[in-house]
């Protein structure tokens, strides 16, 4: 799912430090704000920012919401390292008091939405691109793909009676240079299952180390545990959702316009649990 936009999180963040206690620590916060958006996944709580990879996207999102409460006098940020309600933030949440956006605020609320929302954009337009492609520029694009994730030597072929391997290269490990090859399904609705996945592992073994299973559109739960077995070939999983991530990510096929938003990790000073 799309993150919310940071707006919609602000009465969420206030009822849950008002749960709480009335203050509490963001570490505490960031799970239980998100239990309050259904749909966001435990996956996508753990995506890192592409120029912080030591940064959730999640938590990053719920500090800037938590800067523009301070900004509006709702949460007290004049303790580190903990979150405080104020008596303006408990009015709001007791319907006397639900100011409107103003000022700075109302700035930073609008350019994080705004970059979220640009995202969100690229990502759908990104995947409608993908399906438009034939089978053979999908399987090009496959291989493009998988080569700017560190595969080399990475070839499109076409075999019969091979069970679906579109292409194959190498990966290296450390020292060890690995076998690798993957297949390549675009579908518009219907979900990769599991029988897919089994098939795509016997085709491989013997000759290949690994697999990669790319698609447009995603996998059943089944096909998801069946990806992972103990003592058989690992079977890598691309679904639309995580490619078009990975295509904003890494900058493939999109142009970035960098536009940065500067907060304080309050996180960097708590040195006192060192």
């Amino acid at each position: 799912m799309a993150f919310p936009k940071q707006r919609d999180l602000e009465v969420p963040l206030l009822q849950v430090i008002d749960e709480l206690g009335g203050s509490a620590r963001p570490q505490d916060i960031y799970p239980l704000v998100a239990v309050r958006c259904p749909g966001l996944t435990e996956e996508e709580q753990e995506q890192r920012l592409e120029h912080s990879p030591s940064i959730r996207k999640w938590w990053n999102l719920v500090q800037w919401v938590r800067q523009s409460l301070v900004a509006a006098g709702e949460i007290d940020g004049a303790t580190r390292g903990i979150w405080k309600l104020t008596a303006k933030g408990q009015a709001r949440l007791s319907g006397e008091d639900n100011p409107p956006l103003n000022g700075k605020r109302e700035q930073i609320v609008s350019l994080r939405d705004l970059a979220n929302q640009s995202r969100d954009e690229v990502k759908a337009r990104l995947l409608m691109e993908l399906k438009q492609l034939t089978p053979t520029g999908f399987e090009h694009f496959c291989k493009e793909l998988l080569e700017q994730l560190g595969f080399r030597e990475m070839k499109v072929t076409k075999r019969s009676g091979d069970g679906g391997i579109d292409g194959f290269g190498t990966f290296r490990q450390g020292a060890v240079s690995i076998n690798a090859a993957f297949q390549a399904k675009k579908f518009n609705e219907n979900p990769v299952s599991r029988p897919d996945i089994d098939k795509l592992r016997g085709a491989i073994q013997g000759e290949f180390d690994h697999g990669v299973f790319i698609t447009t559109s995603r996998f059943t739960k089944e096909a998801r545990e069946a990806s992972y077995k103990t003592g058989a070939i690992t079977i890598l999983l691309l679904d639309g959702e995580s490619i078009t991530e990975m295509m904003v990510e890494r900058g493939i096929g999109v142009h970035k316009q960098p536009v940065y938003l500067y907060d304080v990790a309050a996180e960097f000073f708590d040195f006192e649990s060192e």
